[in-house]
């Protein structure tokens, strides 16, 4: 056989095999980004690989009365099945994930500290028993979870698997209420609260992103940037059938002053915002005043995910 025709049957036969290969998918952190539903290039890591950040999953609570929590400490709070729970944002800012369950139902707890988001989910029946962890990559400076099931990446934003095989499944959204420790232990004064005992040596007392919320930069980049608005203003992120719409609380405080409610539509729903200037919390509920699944975001974060969004203007 000619050497030309011997080394091309050797090449071929090597592909086919998968060895000596080069592999052509996009790899990142360990994870194929193949067909992802962003783009690639678009996706970065942010510092620490996979699991770098864990997660917990086995949460221990403790009453409110026990609590070592200020009250100025922010917590993301949710009332489920007649049960309340607190996670510190202190806890949150060194694990970003809390694996959790409210009886029978798992319930993923995320957070992200470079967009402020804090945003709750029932996981898919898949991927609920082996739970979810911090892939260590980002997609417009937010977090990409990843279910240990199958290894496919979610955009928490998004509240969608951005590749793998569960690709183009959407997350079911629990409401949850981003406040200060004060106002949700006055709400809820039964309220169990995140413990501190983790099981990691971490120093929850430390902020690693001090001051980070009051500076006017990035630290990754994003897709799409709009400067109707600083940064990191505050805002309330509402998408009701495919529509999206923004509170920022610049406009909500002029318009109903350091706390109140205004009504609005979206998507043709009726819906109630209640905003308190106080506490630096803002919710939203349905015309029966059911909580809807809102996302208290930096400006910057949600309108990079919603290019197209509406918003609240002052009247």
């Amino acid at each position: 056989m000619p050497r030309h025709a011997l080394a091309r049957t050797l090449a071929t036969t090597l592909l086919m095999c998968g060895l000596g290969a080069v592999r052509a998918e996009p790899l990142l952190n360990g994870f194929d980004l193949t067909g992802a539903s962003v783009p690639v290039q678009a996706i970065q890591r942010g510092g620490p690989p996979k699991d770098g950040i864990p997660a917990i999953d086995r949460p221990r609570f403790v009453d409110a009365t026990r609590a070592r929590l200020d009250d100025d400490d922010r917590v993301l709070g949710i009332a489920l099945g007649g049960v309340t729970r607190a996670y510190p944002v202190r806890i949150l800012n060194w694990h970003e994930v809390v694996n959790d369950r409210f009886g029978d139902r798992a319930v993923l707890v995320s957070y992200c500290p470079l967009c402020g988001t804090g945003m709750a989910f029932e996981p898919p029946a898949r991927t609920a028993a082996a739970g979810f962890g911090v892939s260590g990559l980002l997609y417009n400076s937010d977090v990409l979870l990843y279910d240990r099931a199958t290894s496919s990446l979610w955009s928490q934003i998004l509240s969608a698997a951005i590749s793998g095989p569960l690709k183009g499944t959407r997350l079911q959204a629990v409401p949850l209420t981003h406040t200060r420790w004060a106002d949700w232990r006055q709400r809820h004064p039964d309220t169990e609260v995140l413990s501190a005992e983790t099981g990691f040596d971490r120093d929850y007392a430390r902020d690693p992103y001090a001051g980070y919320g009051r500076v006017q930069q990035l630290m990754f980049d994003v897709q799409h940037r709009d400067d109707r608005f600083p940064l990191k203003e505050w805002v309330l992120g509402l998408r009701i059938d495919g529509t999206a719409k923004a509170y920022p609380f610049s406009v909500l405080d002029r318009i109903v002053g350091a706390a109140g409610e205004i009504d609005d539509t979206v998507a043709g729903q009726r819906l109630r915002i209640r905003y308190d200037r106080s506490h630096g919390t803002a919710e939203a509920f349905d015309v029966q005043g059911r909580p809807l699944a809102g996302t208290m975001a930096f400006w910057f974060a949600w309108v990079a995910f919603h290019p197209g969004t509406e918003v609240l203007r002052a009247r």
